[in-house]
């Protein structure tokens, strides 16, 4: 089902919805398997339900809500991490995504190869990261740990680099989660300057 979007709309979501499969026993997934579908042995788990909004260049939204009651599978399938049950979810710009700690990074790569490595699966050639570098290592602010393997970072560092990689990026969407709840106070309002800077400019 496709979603027509006026030009002003950013995310669009229609009727969406997200529902898993439970099993209580391992064995379960294979005896549903060779079942055909003539007998259930899950139960089904629906974490979004009927959800439909429209989000406008230059907005800024918030999601709030108890734990599990959906808010991060709501970003990751308007990212197109989760792919919808019921529904659709139509987004028209680049997406830059902070979702979980260290998502995406590789943890044999060192800080700058996965930089790098987050550019061009954002669509960046390496000349534009290479334009891009320094300001990156400099919002990051980790210093030698940038030629480090990153399975040696804290989680601070993780959320540094990720952070600064993700805003480099010129995203038409950004989307945040939690992640930025691991960083210091002293980081936390710089991101939150920056991210009041690319909402006045109209990101």
């Amino acid at each position: 089902m496709q979603v027509a979007m006026s030009s002003d709309v950013v995310i669009s979501a229609r009727g969406l919805g997200k529902s898993y499969r439970l099993f209580g026993h391992p064995g379960d997934r294979v005896k549903q398997f060779f079942s055909f579908g003539f007998r259930r042995y899950h139960r089904e788990f629906s974490a979004l339900r009927d959800v439909s909004f429209d989000i406008r260049r230059g907005e800024t939204i918030g999601v709030i809500g108890r734990n599990g009651s959906g808010k991060s599978t709501l970003l990751q399938l308007i990212c197109g991490i989760l792919k919808p049950t019921t529904g659709s979810v139509a987004v028209d710009g680049r997406i830059s995504a902070l979702l979980e700690l260290g998502a995406g990074f590789n943890p044999e790569f060192t800080g700058r190869e996965n930089v790098y490595f987050q550019g061009a699966l954002m669509g960046c050639t390496q000349s534009q990261m290479n334009e891009r570098f320094d300001d990156i290592a400099a919002f990051a602010d980790i210093g030698a740990f940038m030629d480090q393997s990153v399975r040696t970072y804290s989680s601070g560092m993780f959320v540094r680099l990720a952070f600064a990689v993700a805003i480099s990026v010129d995203p038409d969407i950004l989307v945040v989660d939690e992640a930025l709840a691991v960083g210091d106070a002293q980081f936390q309002a710089r991101c939150f300057s920056r991210l009041a800077a690319m909402r006045d400019s109209g990101i």
